[in-house]
């Protein structure tokens, strides 16, 4: 059984989202199909940015990495340059983290070659969706997630291993990771059960 909690208004939630920023990005955010270029771009950032760290750490500097990495448009941030990686360096709003900052950079410029090639990044990354659904949050890898990471680092993105896919799959609404107690589980079943983008072929 997953670790849940029950907040002072009486709703039962997985056991990571007891306070603040993580229970409103849990009850408006995690697990929601996700849709659009823009969209996927900012949650492979901050998920490689994530590594190693606490999720609230990215949470409550997101609005940072967004003024950071213009919006993370993919377009612009794939023409940064040195002097933006020096800039970025010296931003106290975001994670200092030179290999991170250099990889979103790199991953802007592979996500622009793989939209000119599959269509669109949901297409993509939604083709990955299980066959089947995993017990909720009993795993941290599972094979859809290595073969997504084995693809892309084969076209060249970086900070894109099996562990941090999986949590991109979770937080965009790929496997549904709720738990069975959880309020929010239904309505992202529910969200999930609409169309969902034309996935391409592996």
């Amino acid at each position: 059984m997953s670790f849940v909690i029950t907040g002072d208004d009486g709703l039962t939630r997985c056991g990571w989202a007891g306070v603040e920023p993580e229970t409103s990005y849990h009850d408006e955010e995690w697990g929601f199909p996700l849709d659009g270029d823009g969209a996927f771009f900012e949650r492979v950032a901050l998920e490689g940015f994530q590594s190693g760290l606490s999720w609230r750490t990215i949470l409550t500097k997101r609005e940072n990495f967004r003024a950071a990495f213009a919006g993370f448009d993919i377009e612009q941030v794939a023409r940064f340059t040195d002097a933006d990686v020096t800039r970025l360096l010296g931003d106290a709003g975001i994670i200092r983290h030179r290999g991170k900052i250099e990889a979103v950079i790199n991953n802007a410029q592979r996500a622009a070659e793989l939209i000119e090639r599959e269509g669109s990044l949901p297409a993509y990354f939604w083709r990955y969706e299980p066959e089947s659904a995993p017990e909720p949050q009993s795993q941290t890898t599972s094979p859809e997630s290595i073969a997504l990471s084995k693809d892309l680092k084969k076209r060249g993105w970086k900070f894109v291993g099996p562990t941090t896919m999986f949590a991109l799959m979770q937080a965009s609404g790929i496997v549904n990771d709720h738990a069975v107690e959880c309020v929010i589980r239904s309505r992202v079943a529910e969200a999930r059960a609409a169309p969902r983008p034309a996935r391409t072929p592996r």
